[in-house]
């Protein structure tokens, strides 16, 4: 049991994770970089301690520097967020060491099913299909993974071990361009995780990116809920996910979902964590890899399940079994999430910093923002670039669609580039509407002139608004009230009056 908990992050989900704990009434602390010390979980928390600079690694990647500041300032618990250390073991550990609750698996299990290899090996082994890749070959050399990657065949991945997001990953067509990407993804990986190791995996090319959220308390209960559908991604990065898919079908679903448990349960899984599948144009499903951790798309999960994770997590944490059993989890319409990111869609997705000026967020029936900005934040160059998750509900995945392309329309950021607009274009998408998409969609079928077409440019109507705009400021700047006779406010005079007179 614990009272006090530090968040190892930044950003939305320390905002959300603040926002479990003051439900259950956990006192909070959190920890900035110097980048981020007006930032929204910085204010939210009942203290905050300045980890370093703004770099990653001389700030959020500085577990000894967050151990020390748990103890400092009397946390009995951490929480990872994801990110960052929420999938390194060692940290983990080092949290159980200095007598910290970790919230999250056990660091077993971040060991096994963390790494990407040993994931692959302990699910092979436990009956589940991977897909082709270098399991069972340990950590590979560069000399080695050439050797190996003919055998393999071309297209393939180059992934890292130790992360996700699409950090460290390249697509590899053939042999001779194979050196420098497997260069690059190590370079990559290096920078993010801290750990530049790599593997490859066979690209099962036309696939559906397919995850099941999964829950395990200490007690041995192990269940799951349900799917998401990330398949819309581009340079691997999820932009956009639903649930449930409109790709599978009840007996995939349930079948999909008996072995993500089984999955969790090959490692005495503890805590959240998601499975990530490859299922191809047949239905054929692979084990692709373990996330164990919270995922930034798990929101659209807890609209149709009413199950709050992060709750969960922080039960489960305490020692408490799960508040449900499967046959409890019941599955209620669509939900779709919309990542807001600072980036200039129509200028090939380049990052936008600079500082939001003004922001109103949508609302309204089924619209949820989950953020960690506000007006005068400043979007850094030096972590990710996402503003916002937005998700719709709806009773069917058609009102869904609708609730989003209402509440992208009601969205408004001034002072960076959003990719609002992409996410506009891909509401109105015919394939998207009918579900017809894989992992290669946007990319290679979601054209960009249909994007081009919906930037609409209007030069006469700017200049007149910025003329009358002028010409307000310069009036306003004019006007003068010039001081009046009395060296205080009438209220005050008759105060005095009165005073005089009874």
């Amino acid at each position: 049991m614990f009272n006090k908990l530090l968040i190892a992050n930044r950003g939305e989900i320390a905002v959300r994770i603040l926002r479990a704990c003051r439900e259950l009434g956990i006192e909070t602390v959190a920890v900035y970089s110097e980048a981020d010390r007006r930032a929204m979980h910085v204010r939210y928390a009942d203290e905050a301690y300045l980890l370093g600079p703004a770099p990653s690694r001389e700030s959020y990647l500085r577990g000894d520097k967050i151990i020390e500041i748990a103890l400092q300032s009397g946390a009995q618990a951490v929480h990872p967020g994801y990110g960052f250390l929420a999938e390194r073991q060692s940290f983990a550990q080092a949290c159980l060491d200095a007598g910290l609750v970790f919230v999250g698996p056990r660091p077993s299990a971040i060991a096994a099913m963390g790494d990407k290899m040993t994931a692959r090996n302990t699910v092979a082994a436990a009956g589940v299909q991977v897909v082709p890749g270098t399991e069972g070959e340990g950590a590979l050399g560069d000399a080695d993974l050439l050797a190996v990657a003919p055998g393999i065949g071309f297209p393939l991945l180059v992934k890292a071990t130790a992360g996700g997001g699409g950090k460290g990953m390249r697509e590899v067509r053939s042999l001779e361009e194979m050196p420098h990407l497997l260069e690059a993804a190590r370079r990559e990986a290096e920078s993010s995780f801290g750990d530049g190791s790599v593997y490859l995996e066979k690209l099962v090319e036309g696939a559906h990116h397919i995850e099941f959220q999964v829950l395990a308390d200490q007690h041995g209960n192990v269940i799951h809920l349900g799917e998401r559908e990330c398949s819309l991604q581009r340079r691997h990065q999820k932009l956009l996910e639903e649930s449930p898919s409109p790709f599978l079908d009840e007996d995939l679903r349930r079948r999909m979902g008996a072995v993500a448990v089984k999955a969790a349960q090959a490692v005495d899984y503890v805590n959240a964590g998601t499975i990530e599948f490859l299922v191809d144009k047949e239905r054929n499903f692979y084990f692709l890899e373990m996330n164990t951790r919270l995922q930034v798309e798990h929101p659209i999960t807890e609209m149709v399940t009413g199950v709050d994770i992060v709750v969960e997590q922080l039960r489960i944490a305490r020692g408490r079994q799960l508040s449900y059993a499967q046959d409890d989890i019941a599955f209620s319409g669509a939900a779709i999430e919309c990542r807001i990111n600072a980036e200039d869609p129509y200028n090939g997705f380049l990052p936008s910093t600079g500082v939001i000026e003004h922001s109103i967020p949508p609302t309204g029936p089924g619209i949820r923002v989950d953020t960690g900005v506000y007006p005068g934040f400043e979007i850094s160059r030096y972590y990710d670039p996402l503003i916002a998750k937005l998700i719709a509900w709806g009773e069917t995945r058609g009102q869904a669609i609708l609730r989003m392309r209402r509440a992208l329309e009601e969205y408004r950021i001034v002072g960076v580039h959003t990719n609002i607009p992409f996410h506009q274009t891909m509401m109105d998408s015919h394939r998207f509407l009918a579900g017809q998409y894989d992992t290669r969609f946007v990319e290679e079928r979601f054209s960009m002139e249909e994007l081009e077409e919906g930037k609409h440019t209007f030069p006469e109507i700017a200049a007149v608004i910025a003329t009358l705009v002028a010409h307000r400021q310069a009036e306003h700047s004019a006007q003068f009230v010039q001081r009046g006779e009395r060296d205080t406010s009438n209220w005050k005079w008759v105060g005095r009056w009165e005073r005089m007179h009874r």
